[in-house]
């Protein structure tokens, strides 16, 4: 019987094998790694970023860029003549900036800068390939902005964090802020080396000149200069720097900015560099106005505020000063006599000369330079000067014949009459180039003095300073003898007191006793006898005369007839500040006064009695053209316009007939004295004419004689007068105007009184003041037994003055 099949059992069918687990394959594996990679990475940089981002400095400093701006000083026909800085920078507007030199800088640094968002990462990898084909770093990939961010609030040091903080701050910029106005202000900012920053400053260190007159040669040069503004310095190596030159302007080139012509016309351009240390132009006078600068606004201003100060300075007049000062003291120094060699070199050690060295200038006339004695030959000596064997002739020397071995110029002088054994061979000396020719150069020997001194000039009827010089060499001694010495003026101070007679009644026809005289000095219990320069005297003088001549007894003895007190008081209102001695010894000149104050007591006699405070600083305008000081001068009569006449028609005199005879050679109405003091320690001369009166003091610092004779018309005023041939030759001639209150009368020049016709005697025609004019004739000559009565008069102490 059939089998009834059971059910079937789900145990009962074949088990199925499990399914297989899918493997991963290697790239899969490859590219999740690289996932995971990538966004930790990810993660971390932008953790990083944030991180940085947080403490980045605010960009506002760029939005309202103010950076430390150079303070520029200007002559009075707008020349640049000194500039005060912590960072010498112009602030130049873009549109201000010429178009080649914007492109110049552009396609060295950065040729993309108007295509990337601060970041350049086309220029990165270009970079990056280009070190990695070369084997090291020969191009960067920092992009303008970059710079700017670190030049503008990062340091310089070379780590990740700072580059970090470089990229972040270079994007945010960017956002910020224009392309135009991120290019502004770097080229504003960067520095250029020999102390510029910013390309305006730049073109003038380099070029001596402004942005507008900068080639496109001389624009490639600069822009080549930020990347190592040392390392390209053509002053320190010309062949790199005009290599890098020459790859600017390849690069300008690259970037369509320049032809292929254009391109090969710049690089034959000369490059005329304005040479580092060049001379400073006034150095004495821009010190003074920043004196004054920072006495008024402040260290800070002064040094980051930009300030535009235009000056009184008259720089023609400022160039002849310094010319005239300089070769004045010179002279002065050779009569004194020779002080040695600077020191003595071995010829046989030395490298024999063979070409002019890249940093060595080219000889030209009037050129001073050392050089080596090298051989003496039959009428001459052989100076070996750089690569230039010069001659220098025995009489171009013979000054040298008095040898100075010591400071004493009279016991320290040795005479050696034989020229050719004055110096051997490896002597280093100072020589001035005399002539060039074809086949040889002539020079002449030069020392340089130790002598200081003084000069100063001023516009009488503004008070304008129209030049100053403080001493022979701003680097050697900073110390301004112009306005900070004080010495004593000798007889240049005498003017001051003829015109307080003048002012009391007196007239130039007045007379004074010029005789032997003794004063007791009760308070030292001994006696004074002041004596006359050449130990003689004259007899009855005219007031004129004694000025004149510079008669010593006459001046005291008026001295004690006007008063010392009157004579104090006067003094003060014509200019004098220095405190003057109460006694007689002032009328030799024995009180120290200042050059700037006396030379402004002069210009009242010459302004018509009305005094103007000097000044050297015509208006400041600060950063943005704003005028911030304006110099209104004021002007007021000190002293009546006929004693200024009178005063200064009897100090035409002194040189037209007195101690300042060689002024004459002007050819002018001038007027002006001399000075000096006892053992010829100081020299003076002081004069003008009605439109610039000029001061000049010389002398020792340490207060030692100039030497025999070196008085003020043999030390001082040579230096006065070669200064006004030059300062005068842009000035009209005027002559010295006459008050109304003036009258012309014919005296007796021994009495002063009115000519007597009957006695048939010349007389001769003088000034007056109406009313002051004598009324009686002279009755008959004087007899010397007169000098005895006359000479019972005055007494007072005092030093013994001088000429």
């Amino acid at each position: 019987m059939p089998t009834l099949d059971r059910p079937v059992q789900l145990s009962d069918r074949p088990r199925q094998p499990p399914p297989r687990r899918r493997s991963w394959r290697w790239w899969q594996i490859i590219l999740l790694v690289l996932f995971g990679l990538g966004l930790t990475g990810t993660v971390a940089v932008a953790g990083l970023l944030y991180h940085y981002a947080q403490e980045l400095p605010e960009l506002n400093q760029l939005q309202n860029y103010q950076p430390s701006l150079v303070t520029q000083v200007y002559s009075s026909d707008q020349q640049l003549i000194g500039q005060f800085f912590i960072e010498r920078r112009i602030l130049t507007p873009l549109a201000d900036i010429p178009e080649h030199l914007r492109r110049a800088v552009i396609a060295v640094e950065d040729a993309r800068f108007f295509e990337h968002p601060g970041l350049d990462y086309i220029g990165i990898l270009r970079a990056a390939w280009t070190n990695l084909r070369r084997g090291g770093k020969v191009e960067g990939a920092s992009t303008i902005t970059q710079q700017l961010a670190r030049s503008l609030f990062l340091s310089s040091e070379r780590t990740f964090e700072r580059k970090v903080r470089e990229l972040v701050l270079a994007y945010k910029m960017e956002l910020v802020s224009s392309k135009e106005q991120i290019l502004e202000t770097y080229l504003n900012q960067i520095y250029f080396g020999q102390g510029a920053y910013g390309v305006a400053a730049a073109s003038q260190s380099y070029f001596g000149k402004d942005l507008s007159g900068l080639s496109v040669a001389e624009a490639a040069f600069l822009a080549g200069l930020p990347k190592s503004p040392n390392h390209y310095s053509p002053f320190k190596n010309y062949e790199r720097a005009k290599k890098r030159q020459e790859h600017v302007l390849a690069r300008m080139e690259d970037a369509g900015f320049l032809s292929a012509a254009e391109r090969e016309k710049a690089v034959v351009e000369p490059l005329n560099f304005r040479r580092p240390g060049s001379e400073q132009i006034a150095p004495y006078f821009v010190e003074y106005v920043r004196q004054l600068l920072i006495a008024k606004y402040g260290e800070a201003m002064v040094y980051k505020g930009g300030l535009k100060v235009m000056t009184t300075l008259n720089l023609e007049m400022q160039r002849a000063a310094e010319m005239a000062f300089s070769e004045g003291l010179r002279e002065l120094d050779k009569r004194q006599g020779w002080r040695g060699p600077i020191r003595t070199v071995d010829l046989v050690a030395m490298s024999p000369p063979t070409a002019v060295a890249a940093t060595e200038q080219p000889l030209k006339v009037g050129d001073i330079r050392e050089g080596v004695v090298t051989k003496v030959v039959k009428d001459a000596y052989l100076v070996q000067v750089g690569a230039t064997t010069t001659r220098m002739l025995l009489d171009d020397m013979a000054w040298a014949k008095k040898r100075l071995t010591g400071p004493d110029l009279i016991k320290d002088a040795v005479v050696n009459a034989n020229l050719k054994q004055v110096l051997k061979a490896g002597d280093v000396i100072e020589v001035r180039v005399k002539k060039i020719d074809k086949d040889s150069v002539l020079v002449q020997m030069e020392q340089t003095p130790l002598i200081e001194g003084g000069l100063v000039a001023l516009e009488p009827g503004k008070g304008a300073i129209r030049a100053m010089v403080g001493g022979y060499d701003f680097t050697r001694s900073e110390y301004n003898r112009a306005v900070q010495a004080h010495r004593q003026p000798g007889s240049a101070f005498k003017p001051l007191i003829y015109a307080a007679a003048l002012d009391q009644g007196m007239s130039p026809a007045s007379v004074i006793l010029d005789a032997p005289v003794v004063y007791e000095q009760q308070e030292e219990d001994k006696t004074w006898k002041p004596e006359n320069y050449g130990k003689r005297f004259h007899g009855m003088v005219s007031l004129r005369d004694a000025l004149a001549q510079s008669h010593n007894l006459a001046t005291v003895r008026l001295l004690d007839k006007v008063g010392v007190k009157y004579v104090i008081d006067f003094s003060k209102q014509v200019g004098i500040t220095s405190p003057l001695a109460a006694d007689l010894s002032l009328g030799l000149g024995s009180s120290s006064v200042g050059l700037m104050e006396l030379t402004t007591a002069y210009g009242v006699f010459l302004n018509q009695g009305s005094r103007t405070e000097p000044y050297g600083v015509f208006f400041v305008k600060d950063n943005n053209d704003r005028v911030v000081e304006l110099a209104e001068p004021e002007t007021h009569e000190v002293i009546s316009k006929e004693t200024a006449y009178l005063i200064t028609n009897m100090m035409e005199d002194v040189v037209q007939k007195g101690t300042g005879q060689a002024a004459k050679v002007l050819g002018r109405p001038v007027a002006g004295k001399t000075g000096t003091t006892n053992d010829f320690i100081n020299a003076w001369f002081i004069g003008g004419t009605p439109n610039l009166v000029s001061g000049v003091f010389v002398g020792f610092d340490d207060r030692r004689s100039l030497g025999e004779t070196e008085s003020g018309a043999h030390a001082a005023l040579p230096i006065w007068i070669n200064f006004m041939k030059e300062a005068l030759k842009q000035m009209p001639v005027v002559p010295f105007s006459i008050p109304e209150g003036i009258t012309f009368v014919k005296v007796d020049p021994s009495t002063g009184l009115l000519n007597n016709e009957q006695e048939d005697q010349p007389g001769s025609v003088e000034i007056f003041t109406k009313g002051s004019e004598p009324t009686q004739a002279a009755q008959r000559r004087l007899d010397p037994t007169d000098f005895y009565k006359l000479d019972q008069m005055g007494d007072g102490p005092a030093p013994e003055g001088s000429r």
